[in-house]
């Protein structure tokens, strides 16, 4: 849609509501307890008190196909729509994050009526969810990411992520495995923890295979640069760099640049398999079909997060289906898909810890002694600042 476009259907939105009733939002209830619990039968959505119809707004940041970030939301929402029965969509994308999406969300929940949205980018909690939860206690705001905080912010708003760095782990050993010299690249936006921790594991996985492996990390400073991501990995190449991966919105300029170089790749966020035909490797993909379907089903039961049904924050990694990994391409030999296959499998089976001591940043700075582990889940690694051994780069 064209800026033109957005403008004028928001102002038509303007007037419209101020001729629109906006009292009637009833969603109430609970969720399951935990982020691996398996999805609720069609037989709860007729429980007492359930909806008939419910309105589920989503916003993106970029394109819906983009091939990345806002792709892998959007497959979501339409499984969503598809597999629970009572869930209508609403959807804009390319939504700044700026005083642009609070309008966004305002007209999706006082014109479409929607009770529940799903605003996806890290830039829009604070202020602008945050400011139209206060405003809208009756809708649920659900936001992709580690900033909720219990008894800071509202009732109605809730935080999801997934440990997508766990498949990371897993591409890192495909990519050390295909690797002749270990010399590996990551085109990453901004030193946010979900993106260090993403650089650091991606470089643990590859060190497990090749100790003397190192991933050199290249910062574009924003979400969405194509010019500098293609700069980025042109510069890659130059130097050798076997494998290059990435985070960033959209990994296609990345993939497609490497494609053209004639380097391996590793995907992010949703499946590029199709843009890079002879190096794509494997990815670290969002598996956000399956959690979507499931809050579906717990909006159509009638629960929520007012109530305590639904947590306030949901996490889960591979094996609670929250990510997944690419399908191999055909460049991967049978060693390194025997590899991968061994790491994941021992990644869902809880058998493989990520972050063990000892371990060291880049800048030699002891992390974790010997005999100690942060394991997936631990809130520490949600506060990552740093890079590890291996990584060349610095994140100032």
């Amino acid at each position: 849609m064209s800026d033109r476009n957005r403008s004028f259907r928001l102002s038509r939105r303007q007037v419209m509501r101020g001729l629109l009733a906006t009292s009637a939002f009833g969603l109430t209830a609970k969720f399951g307890t935990g982020c691996a619990q398996s999805p609720s039968s069609g037989d709860g959505a007729a429980a007492d008190g359930a909806a008939e119809e419910i309105v589920v707004g989503f916003i993106y940041v970029g394109p819906k196909d983009d091939f990345g970030y806002n792709q892998a939301h959007a497959e979501g929402a339409a499984a969503m729509a598809a597999n629970v029965p009572g869930i209508r969509l609403v959807e804009e994308a390319s939504v700044p994050e700026t005083t642009a999406v609070a309008e966004t969300m305002r007209s999706m929940i006082e014109i479409d009526g929607a009770k529940v949205l799903f605003p996806t980018s890290f830039g829009y909690f604070d202020p602008h969810i945050l400011a139209l939860a206060e405003e809208f206690p009756e809708v649920q705001f659900f936001h992709a990411g580690g900033l909720y905080q219990e008894g800071v912010h509202p009732k109605n708003v809730g935080s999801y992520f997934g440990y997508i760095d766990e498949a990371q782990y897993v591409a890192g050993v495909v990519a050390a495995t295909m690797s002749q010299a270990g010399k590996l690249g990551f085109v990453a936006a901004k030193p946010i923890p979900q993106l260090l921790r993403n650089v650091n594991s991606f470089t643990l996985g590859a060190r497990s295979v090749n100790p003397a492996a190192t991933t050199q990390v290249i910062f574009t400073g924003e979400w969405a640069e194509p010019v500098k991501e293609a700069e980025a990995t042109n510069s890659m190449a130059d130097q050798g760099i076997e494998v290059i991966t990435c985070h960033v919105d959209s990994p296609k300029v990345v993939i497609e640049t490497a494609e053209r170089r004639g380097v391996m790749t590793s995907g992010y966020h949703a499946n590029q398999s199709s843009l890079a035909p002879e190096g794509y490797l494997t990815g670290a993909e969002w598996d956000w079909s399956s959690i979507y379907t499931q809050l579906g089903q717990e909006f159509m039961a009638g629960k929520t997060l007012m109530t305590g049904g639904i947590p306030h924050i949901l996490r889960g990694g591979l094996a609670d289906n929250f990510c997944k990994l690419s399908p191999y391409g055909p460049a991967v030999s049978d060693e390194a898909k025997a590899a991968g296959d061994e790491a994941l499998a021992a990644i869902e089976a809880g058998e493989l810890v990520i972050y063990q001591g000892p371990l060291k940043t880049n800048a030699g700075e002891e992390i974790i002694p010997a005999s100690e582990e942060l394991k997936t889940d631990n809130v520490e690694l949600e506060k990552m600042d740093y890079f590890v051994e291996g990584v060349i780069g610095s994140i100032s």
